[in-house]
């Protein structure tokens, strides 16, 4: 197993080197700068199209359907545990540069969003057809005359990696049994494999996670829509009124983390005691756990977004773009926050993954009356209901991807994928927690190459289409 995390790592080494972390803050800043800071000036209407969708749109699902089922993607283990494996490996300066790659990315989703409604395709039957792999194959030969199909052809595969064997499945069950394995440490043994001793508490909570998931997977796209648009935003609305409540419980504390955070993103030896050596260090731990939580460059929210009822791109686009102000602006900053604040983060702890965040949390709330106890309870749960949609989020994307690949509709393909994905979230569990992150962020780099470099070319158009639709909706305003 040692070898086997040795491997990985010094693949991810690679995928994950200056090349990526560059090419991803690139994307970011040119989309601001061509649109104008539209994560700003217009984000005001963004959360105005989230709430009112259009009735005569073609799609699938509603604007905030769609919304909710790349919530549901994006809002998960990476909001708890991978804000806590960022800080942790990278220090507390990695949540600096992960807000500042979420501010980036907020341009970066909504040119997604855009691009995948304006080159989607809907088949006679009202499916929708659309993501990545159409906009750089039709937009592109449209723009330059290219033939790019073989790029969306790597991204598709690349997807179905991500899907399958990291973000989608692996990661989030990992996370939800390890939650559950911290609650009950006195467990006894159910198997150890390659080292990894797995409690019977632990096989028991996979297998629920991988049969309720089941029972919604093999519904489809609706069914999955259906289930997180009352899922996502419950969760959500409760885990922020949480996290508020323990800053405020320790405000006295925020001010002093914040200064740690702010001193750790430009000198990390100083505050980490020399454990995390270098800006290059927090920055790299900071975007990718960061793109892991929000997937803004990835390709993956477009895939979703695609599907929504709507016949205007750019008021997807920017619907889609407040998946990453939510997912990251907002709750991975306060999970982080709340890391900080406890010193939860502290390596002289040797905590890992969930249990740092475990910690902040017992430790914020222990001022409460029972506090300490109650946490971690209402951290696990948190947890299973955001992996949980996840799973079922990814679902959806890593299947459209193989459709792609596949070229027509393959009903018994499509099914027997159906079937391996919840394999793959049964085998979860009993993966470690080291190789099942390394493993998922090298399937992110890889799938968010081909996706970035379309989102270079196809720039023009994106800034084209959104002054067109802004003079527009300015004049009938007026």
């Amino acid at each position: 197993m040692e070898t086997l995390n040795s491997i990985l790592d010094a693949i991810d080494g690679y995928v994950w080197g200056v090349p990526l972390i560059v090419i991803i803050l690139f994307v970011g800043i040119l989309l601001t700068i061509r649109l104008g800071c539209l994560q700003v000036m217009n984000l005001h209407n963004a959360l105005r199209f989230m709430a009112h969708s259009e009735k005569d749109g073609a799609g699938e699902v509603s604007s905030f359907g769609a919304l909710c089922t790349a919530l549901a993607a994006t809002i998960g283990t990476g909001n708890i545990v991978g804000v806590a494996t960022a800080i942790g490996t990278g220090g507390p300066g990695a949540l600096f540069w992960m807000e500042v790659a979420a501010f980036l990315g907020m341009a970066t989703k909504y040119a997604e969003g855009l691009l995948a409604v304006k080159y989607r395709t809907v088949d006679k039957d009202g499916k929708v057809l659309g993501g990545p792999f159409y906009y750089i194959e039709t937009g592109i030969k449209e723009r330059f005359g290219w033939n790019m199909k073989w790029l969306a052809v790597i991204f598709a595969i690349f997807g179905m990696a991500a899907g399958l064997l990291g973000i989608g499945t692996i990661t989030q069950v990992n996370g939800i049994t390890s939650a559950m394995a911290r609650l009950t440490p006195n467990a006894a043994e159910f198997v150890n494999i390659g080292g990894n001793s797995v409690s019977v508490t632990t096989a028991i909570a996979g297998l629920l996670v991988t049969i309720f998931a089941a029972t919604v997977i093999i519904g489809g796209l609706k069914r999955i829509a259906k289930v997180s648009m009352y899922i996502v935003p419950i969760m959500a609305i409760i885990y922020i009124i949480t996290c508020i409540l323990l800053l405020l419980l320790n405000f006295s504390h925020i001010s002093s983390a914040i200064e740690t955070i702010v001193k750790a993103a430009f000198n990390p030896s100083a505050v980490t005691g020399g454990v995390v050596g270098s800006i290059f260090v927090a920055m790299q731990k900071g975007i990718a756990r960061g793109i892991f939580s929000n997937e803004a460059g990835l390709g993956s929210a477009p895939i979703a977004a695609a599907a929504a009822k709507t016949k205007e791109p750019v008021r997807q686009g920017l619907v889609c773009m407040t998946g990453t102000f939510f997912d990251t602006i907002i709750i991975c900053t306060m999970t982080g926050l709340a890391i900080v604040v406890s010193g939860a983060w502290d390596p002289k702890l040797g905590l890992e993954g969930v249990n740092i965040t475990m910690e902040a949390f017992s430790r914020g709330l222990a001022i409460i009356p029972g506090g300490a106890v109650i946490a971690p309870y209402f951290l696990a749960i948190a947890l299973v209901f955001f992996a949980f949609t996840t799973i079922l989020g990814w679902a959806y994307y890593s299947e459209k991807c193989l459709q792609y690949l596949l070229g027509r509709k393959d009903k018994k393909a499509i099914l027997t994928y159906r079937w391996v994905y919840i394999f793959a979230i049964f085998i979860g569990p009993y993966l470690t927690v080291s190789a099942v992150w390394t493993s998922a962020d090298i399937f992110n780099g890889l799938m968010a190459f081909p996706n970035l470099v379309a989102l270079i070319l196809l720039s023009g158009i994106v800034a084209n289409e959104t002054k067109t639709f802004l003079a527009k909706f300015k004049g009938e305003k007026e």
